[in-house]
């Protein structure tokens, strides 16, 4: 909370603009989610973008709170649950958007019903780090079918590759070899975390992409996605198994059932 704290005060200072939060969410804890889209809902008047952007990268065999394994579970779970969770206040407040950030890793994903979990094979870090963003690149397409006409889009992107803590566990500074050699080339290449968030703004707030939904954006160009990503079959059965997961059969504890 003290980084939040800390951007929130920056945002506040650079645009005079005092209505700038900062609220505790831990996508590893479906508690934390719901009690967060509680205070959000009955808090906010309107919600109009929702950015899912938290990941966690080529960590170790961990799981979440609820046993989930741990990339699966923050990559694209908590995130799953959290948009489910403010998708009657997103529509209340349409016209709104929805932009799930993916990554270009996804292509090298594939969804394995049989093991989302990783449970039964020996645990591969980059394969799940993959399939949680090629998840999150199918439950994009899936929404979109499931939002038509309600004003609220959703879309997918691959941001680019940031100078962030995001890639902390993927042995990049672990050796004198990488951190002395490989590591100037590759401050090189990588962008600054605010040239990398252009992408998430440009989908949130462009007057073109107006009314596009379902799409893949590579930066700042739509493009094709994986082919897996496309196949609306796996689309569907991936939402159906992941609203068991996270207790979401019944969108709202009132009873209403998922959008179809």
């Amino acid at each position: 909370m003290e980084k939040y704290e800390a951007a929130a005060k920056e945002i506040r200072g650079e645009t005079l603009n005092h209505r700038v939060n900062a609220r505790h969410l831990d996508l590893a804890s479906l508690k934390s989610i719901r009690e967060f889209a509680v205070k959000v809902t009955e808090e906010e008047e309107h919600v109009h973008i929702l950015i899912n952007n938290a990941a966690v990268m080529r960590c170790p065999h961990w799981t979440t709170e609820d046993g989930f394994e741990m990339q699966l579970g923050v990559n694209y779970l908590g995130h799953f649950l959290l948009t489910n969770l403010l998708l009657d206040k997103l529509k209340a407040s349409a016209p709104s958007r929805i932009i799930n950030v993916s990554s270009l890793a996804h292509v090298a994903g594939h969804i394995d019903f049989e093991d989302l979990n990783w449970e039964k094979r020996k645990y591969d870090t980059k394969a799940a780090y993959c399939q949680s963003k090629l998840a999150i690149v199918l439950s994009t397409k899936e929404l979109s079918r499931r939002l038509q006409g309600t004003g609220v889009t959703v879309n997918a992107l691959h941001p680019g590759v940031a100078r962030t803590e995001l890639g902390r566990h993927t042995g990049m500074h672990s050796s004198a070899f990488s951190s002395f050699t490989l590591g100037p080339i590759f401050w090189l290449l990588v962008k600054s975390p605010q040239l990398a968030a252009q992408p998430s703004v440009y989908l949130a707030v462009a007057e073109e992409l107006e009314g596009v939904s379902g799409k893949y954006f590579d930066v700042l160009k739509e493009k094709a996605p994986a082919p897996e990503a496309e196949d609306e079959e796996v689309a569907k059965r991936l939402w159906a198994e992941s609203a068991r997961l996270v207790g979401l059969e019944m969108s709202h504890e009132r009873g209403q059932p998922l959008p179809e």
